[in-house]
């Protein structure tokens, strides 16, 4: 008999491919039977995307739910200000995802653009400590994005860190349909 210990991953950097290697982990979840619940807190769910697209054939065993958007104010320094209702909506991610971690119906939880929701303040250091704390043993726990905190880093089983070497973006070249979205 097979038995399920549920760990804790980060997937961070400034590279590409922290969604798309959370969505890998899913895949080979499902392919074994798992339910994975992905709950995207910085990515709106007016933007179409291939993810969502698939998940939709994977159902019931892939859900995800979609919160905030993309902030477009800038301050003096070209950094991304957050406004009011991305703050709301990424408290009504945080939330939803404590109500996933408690109900346990899912064995794998990604908890998508996590880190720079805790980066730009949008919600404490406490509280994804919280989310990590309350996750059953069996779940299999993954937070994505930029800069995570040391402190996340720490608690983690595994980390993977994306490393930029070279973008097309950088080219001038726009995200794709079905490989950047």
């Amino acid at each position: 008999m097979e038995t399920k210990q549920g760990l804790i991953q980060v997937y961070t950097g400034s590279g590409k491919g922290k969604t798309t290697a959370a969505l890998g982990l899913a895949l080979r979840a499902i392919g074994r039977g798992y339910k994975v619940m992905f709950i995207q807190f910085i990515k709106p769910d007016r933007y179409e995307t291939g993810e969502v697209k698939a998940a939709e054939m994977l159902s019931p065993y892939l859900k995800f739910a979609r919160f905030g958007r993309y902030p477009t104010a800038l301050d003096e320094n070209g950094s991304l200000l957050p406004d009011m209702d991305i703050g709301e909506s990424v408290r009504e991610a945080l939330q939803f995802a404590r109500k996933v971690i408690r109900e346990g119906k899912y064995d794998l939880v990604v908890l998508d653009e996590i880190n720079v929701a805790l980066d730009r303040g949008l919600v404490t250091l406490d509280e994804v400590i919280g989310l990590i704390k309350e996750k059953p043993d069996f779940m299999e726990l993954v937070l994505t994005g930029r800069n995570a905190y040391p402190k996340i880093v720490e608690m983690a089983d595994l980390v993977t860190e994306m490393r930029e070497v070279k973008h097309p973006f950088n080219k001038g070249i726009r995200a794709r349909r079905g490989i950047e979205f």
